[in-house]
């Protein structure tokens, strides 16, 4: 039977000399594997330029809820990216956010408003022309909403330090190292607060930048038991300093 479904994206796997598997996060089903063959060929009719990491489908494909790996009948690009392929921070930021997202979303289920989630904000920032430095940022701890994990704001208001193990503010010093010590707290608190819109008002250096991601791949590892080591963040800031 077939089933239309939007996609994003997360990898793709070389399969034979001319096809690839690509795990994709649709809509309708969670993360699916296709077999799309004949990708490599000059002809094909779906090619490697629109399986590149979290680019936007329209889909129709067969669906086999038993099934490791669906086909597809149509896929196309919608819509095409007029800034992420040509921009070197975006670009950057895709292939960073890529891995978090395929180390971090596992289910093999639907979640719609996770998906509209993502595929909002990668239109969004296709789109960005300022604020594209603290994209990530806020996408990232947004993201913690969706993956149940979102930073307890309570006690915000005067607090000295974030607990990244116990995820939320607090006066006191916790009794271990995995901490977020002010100045850097206030910081924090504003990226909770903010929104895709207003992102270019977040005056942050580079080097709290630099400090701030580490951080929230530190919260992440912490929530998140088979995260594994994220290496992409590594290039993202020698692009980002």
């Amino acid at each position: 039977m077939l089933h239309k479904t939007r996609g994003i994206v997360f990898k793709t796997t070389n399969y034979s000399e001319s096809s690839v598997v690509v795990q994709i996060f649709t809509e309708k089903f969670g993360i699916q594997s296709y077999l799309i063959n004949g990708v490599k060929k000059p002809r094909a009719k779906i090619g490697m330029n629109i399986l590149q990491p979290l680019h936007l489908l329209d889909m129709v494909v067969y669906h086999k809820a038993a099934g490791n790996i669906q086909r597809a009948a149509e896929i196309r690009q919608t819509p095409v990216f007029l800034t992420i392929p040509y921009d070197i921070v975006k670009s950057s930021l895709v292939m960073f956010l890529n891995e978090v997202l395929y180390r971090s979303i596992k289910q093999q289920t639907a979640d719609e408003i996770l998906f509209e989630f993502l595929f909002h904000a990668i239109e969004i920032l296709d789109r960005m022309e300022k604020g594209v430095l603290n994209f990530h940022l806020y996408f990232l701890l947004r993201l913690t909403r969706f993956l149940g994990f979102y930073p307890d704001i309570t006690e915000a208001a005067g607090a000295s330090y974030f607990d990244l193990s116990n995820g939320c503010f607090t006066k006191h010093i916790p009794p271990h190292s995995s901490i977020i010590e002010q100045p850097l707290t206030a910081v924090w608190l504003k990226i909770l607060q903010s929104n895709f819109d207003n992102l270019h008002s977040l005056q942050i250096s580079t080097t709290d930048r630099r400090i701030l991601l580490t951080k929230i791949l530190d919260y992440y590892r912490l929530h998140i038991e088979s995260l594994g080591p994220i290496k992409s963040h590594l290039v993202l800031e020698e692009v980002l300093s």
